[in-house]
């Protein structure tokens, strides 16, 4: 029998989520499976992959072909770097201790990119909610200053009549007097 390894949909419209199987290569593609072997959901920026990894590598090397998408999920996941070392211990290329060194450096600089990757869409987004804020403040100090322009009283100057000048002059002569007593 040819087994495949491949997606199965599930998820509501425009929202779907993945389940990573192995099938029989002539079953429907949400039929029957053998096995599952984790789930994918492409909705998560970036995408979430739950895979059981020894189950999946086990599959690999006993001859399951994966199909494209699955073959791209499984190399995300290093399976398919996993087999290739593998392979290269049963050629005499390298030992078990090698694989296991070479396997965890790899995994170690993945991870390291993946963190990397989701810190700096999280720095972006946090960037993006301030530069909104401050724009969202600077056009709604616009509007109130547009309103309280718009709402105050209209001021006339009149023109100041003689009497007007006189008082403020008069006092201060007063005030002046006033001070040379003191002394």
């Amino acid at each position: 029998m040819a087994t495949r390894i491949r997606l199965q949909r599930f998820g509501r419209k425009s929202r779907p989520i993945f389940h990573i199987v192995v099938a029989d290569s002539r079953a429907k593609r949400d039929g029957r499976k053998i096995e599952k072997l984790g789930v994918y959901n492409p909705n998560t920026n970036p995408a979430t992959v739950d895979l059981n990894f020894d189950s999946a590598l086990d599959w690999v090397m006993k001859g399951a072909q994966p199909s494209d998408t699955a073959r791209a999920i499984l190399s995300y996941k290093g399976v398919m770097m996993k087999k290739h070392l593998i392979e290269g211990v049963k050629k005499g290329a390298h030992t078990e201790e090698q694989v296991e060194e070479k396997f965890n450096a790899w995994l170690a600089d993945k991870d390291g990119r993946i963190s990397a990757k989701a810190e700096g869409l999280s720095k972006a987004e946090t960037e993006a909610r301030e530069k909104a804020l401050a724009a969202e403040v600077e056009t709604n100090k616009n509007r109130a200053e547009a309103i309280a322009a718009k709402n105050a009283p209209v001021v006339e100057e009149a023109e100041a009549t003689p009497a007007e000048e006189a008082t403020p002059a008069e006092e201060a002569p007063a005030a002046e007097s006033t001070e040379e007593t003191a002394e």
